[in-house]
C-alpha cells in the first residue's frame, strides 16, 4: 500500500507506462462505444479522435505523446467496438424471430430454472457460422454433459434485446443469441475431450462438497470455490448481501488472491521463479474452472502480468498491469464493458491501488500502534478505498450503500481467505482420503458458521445500509464526493478538513434518512406502487402501520422481495402489519419468500381459492418457518391500519387462481382504492353483484392492463378517477390499447410503473 512505488515506476519504466495510456484509452474508447453511444456515431466519433491526434502529432515533448496515445488509443477502442458488432452481434441476429434448424453443442452443465432448465451452448444454424447461446428447454437438459450434441428445431431471438428492453447480462457474457423450446435430439458428442476438464472438475467439486457438507455450509463453500449458489438458503444469501459480503461468494479476484497465497506458502516467498510456474498454469486452470468470468480474468491477467516482471528484470507495475488486463477483456469481448462484475472489479482494484494508501496514512499519521491495531486500521483503508469508487456503481445496479460495510469486511474476510484455503484442502484431499477430507473441512464449517452468525446480526441492526429507494438517497452521495472534492482540490488536507467533511457527510445522511421516511409517510393514508416490472407490489401506510398487496415479479431482473423490504427500510418501517395476497400466480408472489426472511410481519392474509400455479405450499412453508401467522379469508373482512384507515377484504366468487382470489378496498375518510388482482370481465361483473362498491379515487387496473379486465362495466360503476398498471416487460400485449382505451374515456388519468417507476400517492 505504498503510493510511492508507483511514482518511482513510472520514472523507471517509460515504455510500460506508454503500453498503461494506450490500453486506458483504447478502454475508455469501448466504454463510450458500449455505454454512452449510439451504434451509428461510433465511426464518425473514432474518426474525430483520429484526427485530433493527428493534430496533437505536431506538439512537442511529452504532451505530444500523451495526446497521441489517448487520441489514437480511443479512437481505436470506437473503431474497433464497432468491427466486432458487425462481425459478431449482426450476424447472429439474422437467425433471430423465427424457427430454425440448429445444432449445438453444450458448453457446460444445466441449471435448473422455474420451468425446466437452460443450459449454455455453442449454436450452429443451417448456412451460418455458430454463436454462443443460452437454450431453454424441459428438465431433461439437466442430464446433459459438456461436449454433448443437441440438433433440432427451436426458436431462436436475440438476447441483446428482449421485447423491446436492451438487455446487457448475456452480450457481456459472450452470448448473443437466445433458443427456446422445439424439438432436439441429444447426442454423445464430444463428451471425452480435454476441453471439458475443467467443467468435469467443478462438477466433482460440487458434489464431493455436497457429501463432506450440507446445507448452507454445503452451499457457501461451493460459491465460494466453484461460483454455483444454487446451494444457498434464501435466509443466508440476504444476511450475506445485506451486511456488504455477498462479494465473497462471487468467485473474482478475491479468490484468486486466496489461491495465490496457497501456491506460495508451499513454494516459499522468496523462490521468485518457482512460485511463478506453480501459480501461472493454476491461476488459469481455476479461471477456466470458474466460467471466466471478467473480474476473474482480471485477476488472473494482474497476477500473471506482476509475477512475471521480476523474472524480466522489471519492476511491478500495478497501472500497467491493471490497464492491460481490462484492454485485453476487451480485445476478447467489447461488450464485457457493460459487465456488473468487471466494473465493480476494476472499481474495487482502483480503489486498493490508489484511494486506500493515503486513507491509511491519515489514520495512522502521528501514531505508532502495535501490528494489531494496524492490521485492523489496513484493513478499514481498504474498504474505505473501494467503497470511495464502487459506491456509485453499487447505487446504480444494487441501489444500496452498506454502512457496515467496514466493519463486515473486518470481522469476515480473515475468515474467508481460510475458508477457501482449508475448504480447498479438504475437497482435494477428499479425492484421495475422504476422513482425512472431512476432519480438515471441520475448519472450514466452523467459520462458515461463525460468518453467517455474524452477518446474520449484521444485517439486523438498525440502519446498517440505506436504499435509494429513498428519492433524496442519490443527492446525498453526490454531496459527500462533492465534499471531500473540495478538499482535495482546495490544498487543504489537513486532518481537520477531512474530519469536517466527514462529519458533514454524517450529519446530511441522518437528515436524508428522516426526510425520506417523512416523504413516504406524511399522509393519513400513502399508496405506493412499487416499480417490480411485470408484477404487483402495492405498499399502504398511515401513521406507523403499514401493510403490502401482492409482493411478486414475473421479470428474472427484479428481486421483487428485497426490492419491497428496501422501500421499506426507507419509509422507516419497522413491521409490516399485513401482508395481502391476491392470488397466487408467480408475478404476485415470487418475492415473497424474500420478504419473509428480512421482514417481521403481523399476519400474511391469503385467499381461500384454488391455487394454479403451485405457490400456496412454498408461501405455507416459508410463513411456518418464519413464524408469520396464516389467516385464510373466505369471507368479507375488515382490517384496521393505523387508525385512519381500513381495508376490506372481499372475496370474489369466481373460479380459478386469478378469478377466485381476493379484491381488496382500501378506504381512508373519502378516499377509496380498488385493487381487483387478475379478476377478469366475468368476474368483475360478479364482484359487483355481490359487494356494493362506493365510488372509488383509484383503479389498480386488473390483470396489469389486461384487454378482458378493467371492464366498462366496473369503471361505469365505481368511477375512478385515476388509474395505476403494475406493468413490465412481458410476452402477452400488456398493457392492452383497449383496456387504455377504455380507461381514458372513462376519463381516468393513467400511470404506468413502466413508464414512471414508483408511483406514490399521499391522501390529506
Amino acid at each position: 500500500m505504498r503510493m510511492e512505488t508507483f511514482r518511482s515506476e513510472t520514472a523507471e519504466q517509460p515504455d510500460l507506462r506508454r503500453l498503461a495510456w494506450a490500453a486506458f484509452a483504447f478502454s475508455a474508447g469501448v466504454f463510450a462505444a458500449r455505454c454512452l453511444l449510439p451504434g451509428t456515431w461510433l465511426l464518425p466519433c473514432a474518426a474525430a479522435f483520429l484526427a485530433v491526434g493527428l493534430c496533437g502529432a505536431r506538439l512537442s515533448g511529452h504532451t505530444r505523446l500523451r495526446v497521441v496515445l489517448l487520441t489514437v488509443g480511443i479512437a481505436a477502442g470506437l473503431a474497433y467496438s464497432w468491427a466486432y458488432a458487425a462481425a459478431v452481434q449482426v450476424p447472429a441476429e439474422t437467425l433471430c424471430g423465427a424457427e430454425r434448424s440448429v445444432s449445438m453443442t453444450a458448453l457446460d452443465y444445466a441449471d435448473e430454472t422455474r420451468l425446466g432448465a437452460r443450459i449454455t451452448v455453442q449454436l450452429r444454424g443451417e448456412h451460418s457460422r455458430s454463436f454462443r447461446a443460452v437454450y431453454y428447454g424441459d428438465r431433461d437438459l439437466l442430464e446433459l454433459e459438456p461436449g454433448n450434441t443437441l440438433r433440432g428445431t427451436v426458436r431462436v431471438e436475440s438476447a441483446g434485446r428482449i421485447r423491446d428492453t436492451d438487455v446487457t447480462a448475456f452480450t457481456s457474457k459472450g452470448v448473443f443469441l437466445l433458443a427456446y423450446g422445439g424439438t432436439v435430439r441429444a447426442g454423445r458428442g464430444s463428451v471425452s475431450s480435454p476441453r471439458w476438464w475443467p467443467a468435469r472438475l467443478g462438477r466433482a467439486m460440487r458434489l464431493r462438497i455436497q457429501a463432506l457438507f450440507s446445507g448452507d455450509s454445503a452451499g457457501f463453500l461451493c460459491a465460494m470455490l466453484t461460483g454455483d449458489k444454487s446451494g444457498l438458503s434464501q435466509e443466508a444469501a440476504t444476511d450475506l448481501s445485506e451486511a456488504g459480503i455477498y462479494h465473497i461468494l462471487a468467485v473474482s479476484g478475491l479468490h484468486c488472491a486466496f489461491l495465490f497465497s496457497m501456491v506460495e506458502f508451499f513454494t516459499g516467498r522468496h523462490r521468485r521463479r518457482l512460485t511463478a510456474a506453480a501459480a501461472v498454469p493454476v491461476l488459469l486452470f481455476y479461471a477456466v474452472l470458474a466460467g471466466c468470468s471478467p473480474s476473474v480474468v482480471r485477476a488472473c491477467i494482474m497476477l500473471i502480468a506482476l509475477l512475471a516482471a521480476p523474472l524480466f528484470r522489471r519492476e511491478r507495475d500495478v497501472p500497467t498491469a491493471m490497464a492491460s488486463a481490462l484492454a485485453l477483456i476487451l480485445l476478447a469481448n467489447p461488450f464485457a464493458a457493460a459487465s456488473v462484475s468487471l466494473q465493480l472489479s476494476f472499481a474495487a482494484i482502483v480503489g486498493i491501488a490508489w484511494a486506500a494508501p493515503p486513507i491509511y496514512r491519515f489514520l495512522t499519521a502521528g501514531r505508532f500502534w502495535g501490528k494489531l491495531p494496524r492490521a485492523v486500521t489496513a484493513s478499514l483503508a481498504a474498504s474505505l478505498g473501494v467503497t470511495a469508487f464502487s459506491a456509485p456503481l453499487a447505487a446504480v445496479y444494487f441501489h444500496i450503500f452498506w454502512l457496515v460495510l467496514p466493519l463486515s469486511n473486518l470481522l469476515c474476510l480473515w475468515a474467508a481467505g481460510l475458508i477457501f484455503c482449508f475448504g480447498l484442502g479438504a475437497v482435494l484431499l477428499s479425492f484421495l482420503c475422504r476422513p482425512l477430507g472431512a476432519l480438515l473441512g471441520l475448519v472450514p464449517r466452523v467459520l462458515i458458521r461463525y460468518i453467517l452468525t455474524l452477518t446474520h446480526w449484521l444485517s439486523r441492526l438498525p440502519y446498517h445500509a440505506v436504499y435509494f429507494t429513498n428519492p433524496y438517497l442519490k443527492y446525498w452521495l453526490a454531496l459527500v464526493y462533492l465534499l471531500f472534492a473540495v478538499v482535495l482540490l482546495s490544498g487543504d488536507r489537513t486532518r481537520r478538513a477531512r474530519f469536517l467533511a466527514a462529519a458533514l457527510s454524517a450529519a446530511a445522511l441522518a437528515a436524508t434518512v428522516w426526510a425520506g421516511a417523512q416523504f413516504d409517510t406524511r399522509g393519513k393514508l400513502n399508496i405506493t406502487a412499487l416499480d417490480v416490472g411485470q408484477g404487483q407490489c402495492i405498499v399502504l401506510s398511515s401513521g406507523n402501520a403499514f401493510a403490502m398487496i401482492d409482493c411478486g415479479s414475473s421479470n428474472s431482473w427484479y428481486d421483487a422481495g428485497n426490492l419491497a423490504e428496501d422501500s421499506l427500510e426507507s419509509m422507516g418501517c419497522r413491521r409490516l402489519q399485513y401482508l395481502f395476497l391476491t392470488h397466487f400466480d408467480y408475478d404476485h408472489v415470487s418475492g415473497v419468500t424474500a420478504l419473509l426472511a428480512r421482514r417481521e410481519v403481523g399476519t400474511l392474509v391469503i385467499p381461500t381459492g384454488e391455487d394454479d400455479a403451485g405457490q400456496k405450499k412454498l408461501l405455507l412453508r416459508a410463513a411456518e418457518k418464519y413464524g408469520v401467522p396464516v389467516r385464510s379469508v373466505g369471507v368479507k373482512s375488515q382490517f384496521s391500519l393505523g387508525g385512519a384507515a381500513e381495508v376490506s377484504v372481499l372475496p370474489s366468487a369466481g373460479r380459478g387462481d386469478n378469478d377466485g382470489g381476493l379484491v381488496f378496498l382500501c378506504s381512508s375518510g373519502g378516499y377509496d382504492l380498488l385493487v381487483t388482482g387478475d379478476l377478469d370481465t366475468g368476474a368483475e361483473r360478479e364482484l359487483l353483484k355481490t359487494y356494493a362498491l362506493p365510488d372509488i379515487e383509484t383503479l389498480v387496473a386488473g390483470h396489469h392492463g389486461a384487454r378482458n379486465a378493467s371492464s366498462q362495466t366496473l369503471l361505469d360503476a365505481v368511477k375512478p378517477e385515476s388509474g395505476i398498471v403494475s406493468v413490465g416487460s412481458n410476452a402477452y400485449g400488456h398493457p392492452n390499447g383497449q383496456t387504455l382505451g377504455r380507461l381514458t374515456r372513462s376519463g381516468v388519468r393513467i400511470y404506468r410503473t413502466d413508464l414512471q417507476g414508483r408511483i406514490h400517492i399521499c391522501v390529506n
